[in-house]
């Protein structure tokens, strides 16, 4: 489904945004991760895929590639430690806290004693998991019943303590806020809810970095179309901010999309404010399997986002085989199930051409989608696609030999 959103602007960037997120900042965030052994000095591919581009008819493809990011294996790592750094320098302004210290671990004997915790569907928990390790702090994970034992484990791989509920994923982030307030805890949640604003934005200011290095990848031109993942509308809010600052009211049409049992931001389109979503949550987009819309990424999307959609889990799993397969022009690229996202609504779109007309869709379209996660639980990678991640990427690094030649 797909509803065209009334209150989209293209007027330039807004101050009051500007204000809450910035390219000045996005700046500061990738210069403090650049410190952090758990993410790679390089920027991420955007690999253009010719031959897909011509199958579905429109101008060009690229995908910026997140698996690549991190060995935890999605654009994950960005954010949670950019709140963690600035969080830590926000309680002890005294100390004068260095971002490389802390990264390199310099205030470990500062952190012994200071718990951070929070709600995670998998990727959220394991970067903030792995950052408190690095900057010698300890971390409690919130997992709701549908995260799967491969993600918890992951998660606990970098020392988190891991608490399990029955409920949902938006119980558990009430989980996380109650067990902080009964034990003095601090939440590093990348969804808003009232009161609590700053990690969070924090968070999407770190999600900002994938942007800065898509402009400098492309020189500044832009894409027509860009295609972000819904979920809770933090990485969406994080892009669309620097995306839309840099060109201003020359700014990309902007997408999104999420399951169709977990349509929040769809249904908030519908309302005119942050809503719930109306169907069962759980998905097999297991990164996008939210309830609730973050309030202030929802500040972001309203005035930024042209067009909200949902899709089918099936939708993604064909997209996830149709990113493995490749083709002698486009390099295969493993993308884990919220990772294709992006690329499943556009294929949906356009097998409807009056749907792809109300987007703006057609031949000369210029569509950027973000794989936002590689194979972060590669036994759900293996059954879905039909293929170990491990071979997909050998056949890419065959690809690239070939294309070297």
């Amino acid at each position: 489904m797909l509803a065209a959103n009334p209150r989209a602007t293209r007027a330039s960037y807004p101050d009051e945004l500007k204000a809450m997120l910035s390219i000045e900042k996005a700046r500061e965030s990738r210069a403090w991760l650049a410190c952090w052994d758990k993410i790679s000095p390089e920027a991420t591919p955007l690999r253009e895929l010719p031959g897909l581009a011509a199958k579905l008819a429109v101008g060009g493809i690229g995908v910026k590639d997140e698996s690549a990011r991190s060995v935890l294996g999605s654009f994950k790592a960005l954010g949670a430690p950019i709140a963690l750094v600035r969080l830590i320098r926000r309680l002890w302004p005294a100390h004068d806290l260095d971002a490389r210290g802390l990264f390199e671990g310099r205030y470990r004997s500062l952190l012994t004693h200071f718990t951070v915790v929070s709600a995670t569907d998998g990727n959220h928990g394991k970067g903030l998991a792995a950052a408190a390790q690095t900057l010698g702090c300890r971390c409690v994970i919130v997992l709701h019943a549908n995260v799967s034992v491969e993600r918890e484990q992951a998660i606990a791989a970098y020392g988190a303590v891991i608490v399990r509920i029955a409920g949902s994923y938006d119980e558990s982030v009430a989980e996380a806020a109650r067990l902080a307030a009964v034990n003095g805890w601090h939440v590093v949640s990348d969804t808003s809810y009232e009161g609590y604003e700053d990690i969070p934005r924090d968070v999407m200011q770190g999600y900002a970095t994938i942007a800065a290095e898509i402009v400098e990848q492309t020189g500044g031109r832009g894409y027509t179309h860009v295609f972000l993942q819904g979920g809770v509308g933090g990485l969406a809010a994080g892009l669309i901010s620097y995306l839309w600052e840099f060109h201003g009211a020359h700014r990309p049409r902007f997408v999104v999309v999420e399951p169709q049992q977990a349509d929040c931001l769809y249904q908030s389109a519908l309302a005119g404010r942050p809503a719930r979503a109306t169907g069962s949550v759980d998905s097999v987009m297991a990164g996008l399997a939210c309830g609730e819309t973050s309030p202030l990424a929802w500040k972001f999307l309203q005035p930024g986002v042209d067009d909200f959609m949902t899709i089918h889990d099936d939708d993604a799993v064909d997209a996830m085989r149709l990113l493995a397969a490749g083709s002698d022009t486009d390099v295969p690229i493993v993308a884990g199930e919220s990772g294709v996202a992006g690329l499943a609504g556009l294929i949906v779109l356009l097998r409807d051409a009056q749907a792809a007309g109300k987007a703006g869709l057609d031949g000369a379209s210029r569509i950027l989608l973000i794989n936002t996660e590689g194979a972060t639980a590669p036994a759900t990678y293996r059954e879905l696609v039909g293929e170990s991640a491990e071979s997909v990427l050998e056949r890419q690094a065959a690809w690239r030999d070939r294309a070297t030649a």
